[in-house]
């Protein structure tokens, strides 16, 4: 099932992720992890929730 990552509410602790790291912003390469905190405080981001995973990499959750 693909979730909508611009949305907080479809984004938990504990959720696998691929997120695209501020440097692979203009590539758009992905990096696979879990899901430890949920950086955006909105409830919307057009660009995908920020969140760190659990091996400490910031990204934004990958947005087709």
């Amino acid at each position: 099932m693909i979730v909508d990552g611009r949305y907080r509410k479809n984004i938990y602790p504990g959720q696998k992720a691929e997120i695209v790291l501020k440097q692979n912003q203009r590539t758009g390469k992905t990096t696979a992890g879990v899901v430890k905190d949920l950086l955006t405080k909105s409830e919307f981001h057009p660009h995908g929730i920020k969140v760190r995973l659990e091996d400490g990499q910031v990204g934004r959750i990958h947005v087709k």
